[in-house]
């Protein structure tokens, strides 16, 4: 096991407690913000400048499965079983000496999907645009004109996950034996089709935007340059590839993707040629199976967490810095 760091990376600022298990986390674009969701319908916003609460959602009788911010930090969207998605307008107010309760969230849309749970959404990165999975479907939504924009049919099985390019110009959904992408200029343009032998399980795009990468249900990961038609196939996976992490803070010629498997992680590296491929390290210091993965913003700090109840951070990706548990 790799040996930890002498002093901690980080220390404990605020702790409390939902009604039932947390579902979903995500921060806003300035920090200020952390949104939470329970597996009782909960949604809370967390200020973090006040480290005051605010109780968004009260808890009801279906989970909420996915939440996130706007580009902006304007709005923040969840859905979960019941088939809704809500999105609520933050207040543009906020300042680090402003108090939860000065910049109270305002409900400012309901969609309704009764007979479909809501697993999937993700924000443009570069306009109020919201992207959700509806079963077989990809539902887009423009805020500032307020009208669906498109409805993209996956067509060969339920979505599994879907990802913007960070120029905000395609959307890619993965799902039974594929990643589709489609293009904004014209959602009515058949997709392009990145091939799979088994289901794309998570996907995830660098950070530049020069790499598109699938966690696939038969223990692999594919990573494509983001124009190729031809991948990269990492294997040695103990297990399904459910959870994907780009690391920011790479050089463009060398980047890093993490990939959780079981209660293990991989992290490969980009060789200096194509023809070198990408090299790997190993961790494996969880006991349960990984939920949750991501690296710092601006950094190489990688944070894992597992149902055995422990937050791991592994400064530069290749160490095992602080057990948080």
């Amino acid at each position: 096991m790799p040996s930890l760091t002498k002093s901690p990376l980080l220390s404990l600022s605020w702790q409390g407690q939902l009604q039932d298990y947390v579902t979903a986390m995500d921060w806003s674009p300035d920090g200020e913000w952390l949104a939470i969701a329970s597996g009782s319908g909960e949604v809370m916003l967390l200020h973090i400048p006040s480290k005051q609460t605010i109780a968004v959602e009260p808890s009801a009788a279906e989970s909420i499965d996915c939440l996130g911010f706007s580009y902006d930090g304007q709005f923040l969207a969840a859905g979960g079983q019941n088939g809704q998605v809500k999105v609520w307008r933050i207040s543009a107010n906020s300042t680090a000496d402003s108090t939860a309760n000065s910049t109270l969230p305002t409900l400012v849309k309901v969609l309704e999907h009764s007979r479909t749970w809501v697993e999937h959404l993700a924000w443009n990165p570069t306009r109020n645009e919201l992207a959700f999975s509806l079963g077989r479907y990809v539902q887009v939504w423009d805020m500032a004109s307020e009208k669906m924009v498109t409805t993209l049919p996956f067509e060969t099985s339920s979505v599994l996950d879907l990802a913007w390019h960070p120029a905000g110009e395609q959307l890619a959904v993965s799902g039974h034996l594929a990643v589709k992408i489609w293009s904004r200029s014209d959602w009515d343009n058949d997709p392009r089709v990145q091939e799979l032998a088994a289901a794309g399980l998570a996907i995830a795009i660098s950070p530049n935007g020069q790499y598109l990468a699938s966690g696939n249900l038969d223990n692999t990961l594919m990573v494509w340059g983001w124009q190729s038609p031809y991948p990269w196939r990492m294997t040695g996976f103990p297990g399904k590839v459910r959870h994907l992490a780009w690391a920011d803070a790479t050089r463009p010629s060398a980047p890093m993707i993490a990939a959780a498997s079981g209660a293990g992680i991989i992290v490969w590296r980009k060789l200096p040629t194509d023809e070198a491929g990408w090299a790997s390290r190993a961790f494996d210091s969880h006991r349960g199976k990984i939920v949750a993965l991501a690296f710092q913003p601006g950094s190489a700090l990688l944070a894992s967490a597992a149902e055995d109840g422990r937050v791991i951070l592994w400064p530069k990706a290749k160490q095992l810095g602080q057990i948080l548990d």
